[in-house]
């Protein structure tokens, strides 16, 4: 039988690995200590802030601006014939000259779309208002632009 023979050279590896282990371990430590964080910027940036919460104040403009939201539209053609589409959307001016209508095109149907509400339930009101007048209508929700608005000097 056999016996096991001690090995010197293992020991002292061991040693070793361990010992650059903490050091290792110690320099970490180390170096994760509180310090100070200097942010360098270019002057302009303040300006720019300050012109932009100049815009995003509300009221504090005379001048009306353009923004847009998420409301909802009601689509009232869907179909890849472009003379149907822009037929379709005649169809709708003529019964409300007042509201916005807005064709698009993704390939390959033509896509009608009508009103900007800002709620579904003026959608609703709307869908019912046609009733047969348009096959196939549905309620899409979509950035919308705001509904237009009349002024009065009175």
């Amino acid at each position: 039988m056999k016996r096991a023979t001690f090995d010197s050279t293992a020991l002292t590896r061991l040693i070793k690995c361990c010992s650059f282990f903490m050091l290792m371990l110690s320099a970490t430590i180390a170096s994760a200590q509180k310090g100070k964080v200097t942010v360098v910027r270019d002057p302009l940036f303040d300006t720019l802030l300050a012109k932009r919460a100049l815009l995003n104040r509300k009221g504090g403009s005379s001048v009306a601006r353009f923004t847009s939201s998420y409301g909802y539209r009601l689509q009232i053609y869907n179909g890849s014939n472009r003379s149907a589409a822009y037929a379709a959307q005649a169809r709708f001016n003529r019964e409300f000259p007042e509201m916005r209508t807005y064709i698009s095109y993704r390939e390959p149907n033509f896509k009608v779309r009508a009103g900007d509400f800002r709620t579904r339930l003026e959608a609703e009101r709307l869908k019912s208002q046609l009733g047969n007048t348009f096959t196939a209508m549905f309620i899409v929700s979509e950035k919308i632009n705001p509904p237009k608005t009349v002024i009065n000097n009175d």
